[in-house]
């Protein structure tokens, strides 16, 4: 089971006399719950946009499901964080069924790597690469090989046979 959802999060300014109908802002957002995408959402509105939560609504909260959850796929993905030393930009490929599991695994990877937490990683944008051209990283360009094989050591045989006059073989 997943820990992370997918949510697509509609918010803008609350309307005045001078602005009756405000501009709608729309972000995906990957969190654990609801709340923490409204929340999520409201941080990353008061940085770009200069809308606080006192000042604004959210319209519209969905989550967002995979089209074909049992395809594998190459996901890039565009991400800021902030380090002990500084803002870093970076790009990274990873290779699963979904966005979600592919933004989880960025998560493990980077808390693994450079010791980001959640609340320091910024993920700017989430693509899907269709084509193995666009394939940047070599740890993924090696599973896109479409005679790939990996070797099974260690295959117990089966028996119909309760005893064997010789013992079983793993090695081939």
């Amino acid at each position: 089971m997943s820990r992370l959802t997918e949510y697509q999060v509609i918010g803008r300014r609350l309307p005045t006399e001078s602005v009756p109908e405000p501009k709608l802002y729309r972000m995906r957002i990957f969190a654990p719950n609801i709340v923490v995408a409204k929340s999520r959402f409201w941080y990353f509105l008061q940085k770009l946009h200069k809308v606080k939560k006192a000042s604004g609504e959210i319209v519209a909260v969905n989550v967002i499901s995979e089209v074909h959850p049992t395809k594998v796929k190459t996901f890039g993905i565009w991400i800021r964080y902030d380090s002990r030393s500084g803002t870093h930009n970076m790009y990274k490929e990873y290779r699963d069924v979904t966005r979600v599991g592919a933004v989880e695994i960025m998560y493990q990877d980077l808390a693994a790597r450079h010791r980001a937490r959640f609340r320091s990683i910024h993920i700017l944008k989430v693509v899907e690469l269709e084509k193995t051209d666009d394939v940047k990283r070599n740890y993924v360009k090696q599973f896109l090989h479409p005679h790939l094989k990996f070797p099974l050591p260690h295959r117990v045989p089966k028996s119909t046979n309760t005893f064997s006059y010789k013992r079983a073989s793993t090695f081939y």
